[in-house]
């Protein structure tokens, strides 16, 4: 039974990564004992450890998916009493719009998959350079998460990126295009295509998705609507659409350019495993669905197309003038869609949900995390420094510390505990108004802008990560981190110079 039990454990991880685990939940109540018995703060100590080892499971989520370990290390956070259920339960409340928008829209963009993948394939086709087609996908992915919001893009990007891995992967393996009955995940059928040229098709991929991420955050930082926590500063400073974008501009603006400079130079001098080309192989199979699909396009699948084009328009405005969560706004695409599309069987509902249902369990395991830090003051000590400091220096200290913070752990949580703290000494007199503006801009883009640096510095990144395509590319935590790298040295350099200088 014993043995039945430890082969089920963790299901197909490696024994080494199911040992670290174990060891893991066997040395954080031996350790809380010793610091305590020995007289000192076992549970910040120990809290730090917990934090540690989530980020050791994001880091090999394509190894184990984090939910599970994650999970055993909040469950044990909880028994040993470093956080409590209402204080998870308190975080998730906080986040509610995150989550709806997981569950709701990461949907929706699933019932527009028809016409997201018709337009980029055109895009493919058209746009015969790789770097601006790169300069492309970030700087769209830029333009919509400022009107839209990054995890929404995020969803449009995967959904359109996994489509692309379907028309190719169907075709190498001897199948008709409207074939899609297939385990994407079992690359020894591919037979048509070299080892080589696959290879070079999932790194094209990769390129492409990680340009567009990173353009979420370049766009996400500029406007109230682009990140979680902006709205939140937003509310605290009191700051409508327009002054957001304004009081956020002097560094927004820079450091958006440098984003485009740099995708520009690391895709001509393939730096950090950037610079793969579309395979000639490949963009004939492109070339060839394109041509499949003009010639055998039915009038109701136009009629889809239709469909999919008015909601679509509707999502933007909708978003843009912020009617409604962009949750509600999610399931309101799921409706029209829906209805229009005449899908009103359960399971073919069900299949939408496949991708965002078990990210959003995991952002509930991470709120747990949250709430860890939360209740042992873990970053207590950077904020007491940072705000023991002279004013002068206080911005470029915040930019720097948010950013640090934010990268490992989470940028809304960061940023929450930073302008309550701030605004908190405004109301007290500590600070003036000038000072909190200041601190208030700081704190924005300390929090969006180094925290590209790890997956888990923004939810957009995480989701990206744990998403079925993540495996489909061989994207894995690490080459998340390389990848970004160059962005985020050069966009923390201008946005830290840009806070000096122009702020």
């Amino acid at each position: 039974m014993i043995s039945a039990i430890q082969k089920m454990f963790l299901g197909n991880s490696p024994i080494w990564y199911k040992n670290t685990i174990v060891v893991f939940l066997i040395i954080n109540p031996i350790a809380l004992s010793i610091f305590n018995t020995i007289g000192m703060n076992g549970n910040f100590i120990v809290g730090w450890f917990f934090l540690l080892q989530f980020i050791f499971t994001l880091a090999l989520a394509l190894k184990c998916y984090p939910l599970q370990p994650g999970g055993l290390l909040a469950i044990q956070a909880v028994i040993l009493g470093l956080t409590t259920t209402e204080a998870i339960f308190h975080e998730i409340e906080n986040n509610l719009e995150v989550i709806l928008l997981l569950v709701f829209m990461v949907a929706g963009i699933f019932f527009m998959k028809n016409l997201m993948l018709t337009i980029f394939t055109k895009l493919l086709l058209r746009v015969k350079s790789k770097i601006y087609l790169s300069l492309l996908f970030c700087f769209s992915a830029a333009i919509l998460s400022a009107f839209l919001d990054a995890l929404t893009v995020t969803a449009v990007l995967i959904g359109v990126t996994i489509g692309f891995y379907r028309v190719f992967h169907t075709v190498s393996s001897n199948k008709p295009f409207g074939d899609n009955n297939h385990d994407y995940n079992n690359d020894s059928s591919l037979t048509d295509l070299g080892l080589q040229d696959q290879e070079k098709f999932k790194g094209f991929l990769r390129d492409l998705v990680m340009h567009g991420a990173v353009g979420t955050a370049l766009g996400g930082v500029c406007t109230i609507v682009g990140e979680p926590q902006n709205l939140l500063i937003a509310k605290v400073a009191g700051w409508e659409f327009i002054e957001f974008f304004l009081r956020m501009a002097p560094i927004t603006m820079p450091v958006f350019i440098a984003g485009m400079i740099t995708c520009v130079f690391i895709e001509k001098f393939a730096i950090a495993g950037f610079g793969n080309q579309l395979p000639e192989n490949v963009r004939k199979i492109f070339n060839d669905f394109d041509e499949y699909e003009r010639t055998n396009t039915t009038i109701e699948h136009k009629a889809e197309l239709i469909v999919e084009s008015i909601v679509a328009l509707l999502l933007v405005i909708a978003l843009a003038l912020h009617l409604a969560a962009v949750g509600l706004i999610g399931l309101g695409v799921i409706i029209l869609l829906t209805a229009f599309k005449g899908i009103t069987e359960e399971h073919h509902l069900g299949e939408a949900f496949h991708e965002a249902l078990p990210f959003t369990a995991l952002l509930a395991v991470f709120f747990a995390i949250v709430a860890v830090i939360h209740d042992q003051h873990l970053f207590s000590p950077v904020i007491n420094y940072v705000l023991s400091q002279s004013t002068e220096v206080q911005p470029p200290l915040f930019f720097v510390a948010n950013g640090f913070l934010s990268a490992i752990s989470d940028n809304v949580f960061v940023a929450t505990i930073y302008i309550n703290e701030v605004k908190a000494a405004l109301d007290n007199g500590l600070i003036t108004r000038e000072q909190f503006d200041s601190l208030a801009v700081a704190i924005n883009t300390g929090t969006n802008i180094p925290s590209i640096a790890t997956p888990n510095g923004q939810a957009a990144f995480l989701f990206l990560l744990t998403s079925s395509l993540a495996p489909l590319i061989n994207l894995s935590y690490m080459r998340m981190v390389l990848m970004a790298l160059p962005y985020t040295i050069i966009l923390s350099i201008v946005g830290f110079l840009s806070i000096i200088y122009l702020l």
